[in-house]
């Protein structure tokens, strides 16, 4: 192979952040698709491109939804947050997220960082001092942090804000901003109380960050990043407490810091810093480069409720520090959605990414693909659970894993596995030669602009360039009529399974570990080496024998998914199903007046055209009636028969569908939406007995 196009990263160093996992659960789709996969690919990308790369990320660990969580499971917030670190970084360790380093935010040397910055910006006079009026809920005997107060947005009316945040429209305020706060400790109504804070200047950074990202970025940075900024600005920026009156957190360490700590968002960022420091300290490196040389480029991957924070408020705090580099881009995504609805860790409607890796065993690749190739990066995205099983069967499956298993298969029955000399090529070889050439420099082009979708589908596309090689040359057929073609067409063939074991990895490593395994290929082959060598793989080399890169996924797994969804669903309608009132009182001599019986279905048909109404004889002790009954939906008429039925026996006759119905079934529903029927619980009783 010639020369080609290098990408068009030099190589650098690289600090990489992923946005902190919050630990009051686990890791589910929507994180993975917004944030995790797309900095594990770029991370990945890089290193094999010959970066100095800083992956790092730790578990947020402090802040209120930790304590409400503690309080609502009468456990310690250490406990929760212990449990949860350890379920996060097992997951994201299987997952094969490749972190330098994960910490945690409860770490000593995180709070040690935090308490030195926060000091440094003290001592320099960076922040207001202020005595204000805050929210207090009296019978708690507690200052309600900003998530202890749920109230009616000011912006866009949602009656389910937050105190610092509306999840609906995405605005930040302070708690005294919400319209009818209340307490969601007790419920109350809040009275306020005085209480002193430290506050970072935001305005004072407006016009700086108005030139630096809007002027500045205004031709790198994606327009949904940049549209949210600008409308921050627009609004104006105010002073935001960088400290809270609460017991869980990092202390203020100063004077007339007792009783409070570092707000949750003052020190979560920094947590990129204190686990580098841990990282740096472990492998006996010096961290500050990663941080403070400007020739680092540092790169935040979040999702777009983050956009604020390490846009404006961490630069701001970076900038007050004064030694800090600022990130050279914020690839935020937008929110994934499951099956048609959104995200929602508190109702459960999640797939979360500890139950995936149980229920999908070694496919930790699959979920990555599928992910990537319906990332969120534009516009919010659905993930279904049938796109999960086409884009496996028909893309990884029918595309990539058909072709290299073509490949290997035909090696090994032909040359019993040793590499073949090749002869003359044709134009078409090396027409698929220099086209080879090219992908790492595509896909480089993608993955660098961020756009991680379409470097998975040029990956993919490489992989089908493969099966056309193959289909058009039909080596099958001519390993009969021209057996010296065949050596230099499997030749190419297997060059082009070389490259794919090369960039597939940064999207599917598991995958390129296995192929490269196969091909029994180093695992430091290069991703410029598809470009610059001769060849990727040499004559007279030995592959190994063909395994299946990944597997058929059946209906019926899907269905065990989608079935697990609606229970959830099911279980989230009936915890929220509103009870009916009771109706008006009656006197005791109304209801004696209702004559209720036991009795026995002796029959049961469908009644024509109708998707509701059975039609049932029932024996209820005095006769045998017909009653005509709305039940069709619930049950089947064979599975009924035999079926003991509280009827209301003396109801004036009614004329439905033509049948005249003699009486009432009694029923009731159930959490899934079906019917119930209410049954005496002792077999025992017999046709005809009253219920009083």
């Amino acid at each position: 192979m010639s020369n080609s196009t290098r990408p068009t990263l030099s190589a650098g160093r690289y600090t990489i952040t992923a946005a902190l996992p919050y630990t009051n659960g686990p890791v589910h789709i929507g994180h993975l698709a917004g944030v995790y996969v797309p900095a594990d690919i770029y991370a990945r990308y890089l290193r094999n491109t010959g970066n100095d790369v800083l992956y790092i990320c730790g578990s947020d660990e402090h802040g209120v939804p930790i304590t409400l969580k503690a309080k609502k499971e009468g456990v310690t917030p250490q406990d929760i947050v212990d449990k949860y670190h350890a379920i996060i970084k097992q997951s994201f360790s299987y997952f094969g997220i490749s972190f330098d380093n994960y910490s945690r935010t409860s770490a000593k040397i995180h709070h040690d960082t935090a308490s030195e910055f926060f000091k440094k910006l003290y001592d320099e006079g960076k922040f207001i001092e202020e005595a204000s009026e805050q929210l207090y809920d009296a019978e708690a005997n507690q200052f309600l942090a900003d998530r202890f107060v749920v109230g009616t947005c000011p912006k866009c009316g949602n009656d389910e804000s937050y105190g610092d945040q509306c999840e609906k429209c995405g605005t930040s305020h302070n708690a005294t901003d919400l319209i009818n706060p209340k307490s969601a400790i007790t419920g109350n109504v809040p009275t306020t109380k005085v209480t002193k804070h430290w506050y970072l200047p935001l305005d004072k950074y407006e016009k700086w960050l108005r030139e630096w990202i809007v002027e500045g970025h205004k031709n790198d940075w994606k327009t949904n990043v940049l549209g949210q900024v600008k409308s921050w600005l627009d609004d104006g920026l105010k002073p935001r407490a960088v400290t809270r009156d609460l017991d869980w957190g990092i202390p203020v360490p100063v004077e007339g810091g007792e009783g409070k700590v570092l707000y949750v968002w003052f020190d979560a960022p920094i947590g990129y810093i204190s686990s580098t420091k841990e990282w740096a300290a472990r492998e006996g490196k010096d961290w500050e480069p990663y941080w403070k040389d400007k020739n680092t480029k540092l790169i935040h991957f979040i999702g777009k409720d983050n956009i604020v924070f390490h846009c404006i408020i961490f630069p701001a705090m970076l900038k007050a520090e004064g030694s800090y580099i600022l990130p050279e881009n914020v690839p935020a995504n937008e929110f994934l959605n499951l099956e048609g609805d959104k995200i929602s860790t508190s109702k459960n409607w999640a797939v979360w990414l500890h139950e995936y890796l149980q229920d999908f065993p070694e496919m930790q690749d699959v979920l990555r693909y599928t992910l990537t190739a319906n990332a969120p990066e534009t516009k919010d995205n659905d993930f279904t659970w049938k796109d999960f099983q086409a884009r496996n069967n028909n893309e990884l499956v029918a595309i990539f894993g058909n072709f290299i298993n073509r490949v290997v298969v035909l090696t090994n029955k032909y040359y019993e596995g040793i590499i073949p000399e090749p002869n003359e090529f044709t134009d078409v070889d090396n027409e698929t030669l220099e086209k080879v050439q090219k992908y790492p420099s595509i896909i480089a082009s993608s993955i660098e602009r961020y756009r991680f979708r379409e470097a998975s589908q040029e990956l993919m596309n490489l992989a089908r360039l493969g099966n056309k090689y193959l289909a058009d040359e039909e080596p099958w057929k001519q390993i009969k009529t021209d057996p010296e073609r065949v050596k230099t067409v499997m030749y190419v063939a297997l060059q082009i399974a070389a490259a794919l074991s090369v960039v597939c990895e940064p999207f599917l490593p598991f995958t390129s570990e296995k192929l490269k395994g196969i091909l029994n290929i180093s695992e430091s082959v290069a991703w410029n080496a598809i470009a610059e060598t001769e060849e990727l793989i040499a004559p007279n080399h030995k592959i190994g024998k063909a395994e299946l890169l990944f597997s058929k996924i059946e209906d019926k797994e899907i269905q065990v998914q989608l079935d697990k969804l609606e229970a959830t669903k099911a279980a989230n309608e009936a915890e929220n199903k509103v009870i009916e009132p009771q109706k008006e009182t009656i006197e005791f001599d109304d209801f004696t007046k209702l004559d209720m019986r036991v009795g026995t279905i002796i029959e049961a048909i469908k009644v024509p055209k109708t998707k509701k109404l059975l039609q049932l004889k029932v024996d209820v002790g005095i006769d045998t009636r017909t009653i005509v009954s709305g039940i069709a939906e619930s049950f089947k008429p064979e599975e009924i028969i035999g079926q003991k039925v509280t009827v209301l026996v003396n109801l004036a006759p009614r004329k439905l569908r033509g049948v005249e119905s003699q009486g009432m079934i009694l029923m009731t529903d159930t959490p899934d939406g079906k019917l119930a029927f209410i049954e005496p619980e002792n077999d025992s009783v017999k046709n005809g007995e009253q219920i009083s």
